[in-house]
């Protein structure tokens, strides 16, 4: 049901623990495991016209865990395993930096790591997206802190244990499917 205009409004997911488990620096593309609900939520998107946009933080390139070929091959597998269960992510935006890194080339401060906006601004530009009409669906308060900077909104998603952390979301979900069906009523009222 897409319509021939651009649209302004996308969703953003992080990637680990949110539509993936987070083994911890994931380098190995068969190291993959999708979440439950997870295809099936970026599939109610897509068939709603609404850009599934994925944003993280990736420091292990910088921490020397894996290269960037490495999480291209990595985000290879993850979308051919979607497409695979009738989903499809439009874009995803990465960051490889941290201040810390011992990769010389990436032991930077930048505006792209969350909780800064950079990639939510690239991919507002690449997609004519108005920020303030986004969500961003993640697992922890930088999520919340970085779709807030730019105006839009967040929706924390994890167990009841994690819920408890203190984190401004416009809605705690229980996974991945309650978000998305949030979203599409909270963008009708």
């Amino acid at each position: 049901m897409r319509s021939n205009a651009r649209p302004t409004t996308a969703v953003f997911l992080d990637r680990d623990d949110t539509i993936i488990r987070d083994p911890g620096y994931l380098g190995d593309p068969d190291g993959i495991h999708i979440l439950p609900g997870a295809s099936e939520a970026v599939r109610v998107l897509n068939e709603s016209g609404i850009p599934a946009i994925i944003i993280t933080n990736q420091s292990g390139i910088a921490r020397g865990f894996f290269t960037e070929e490495t999480l291209e091959a990595i985000h290879k597998r993850l979308t051919a395993l979607l497409s695979g269960q009738g989903a499809r992510i439009d874009a995803i935006y990465y960051c490889p930096h941290h201040p810390d890194g011992v990769v010389e080339e990436y032991r930077l401060t930048c505006t792209c790591r969350k909780p800064q906006p950079g990639l939510l601004l690239r991919a507002a530009q690449d997609f004519g997206l108005d920020l303030m009409k986004c969500y961003l669906v993640g697992d922890k308060p930088i999520d919340m802190e970085t779709i807030h900077k730019v105006g839009g909104r967040g929706i924390l998603v994890g167990t009841e244990n994690d819920m408890a952390i203190d984190a401004k979301a416009d809605y705690r979900a229980a996974g991945i499917k309650d978000a998305v069906s949030w979203i599409l009523k909270d963008m009708i009222q």
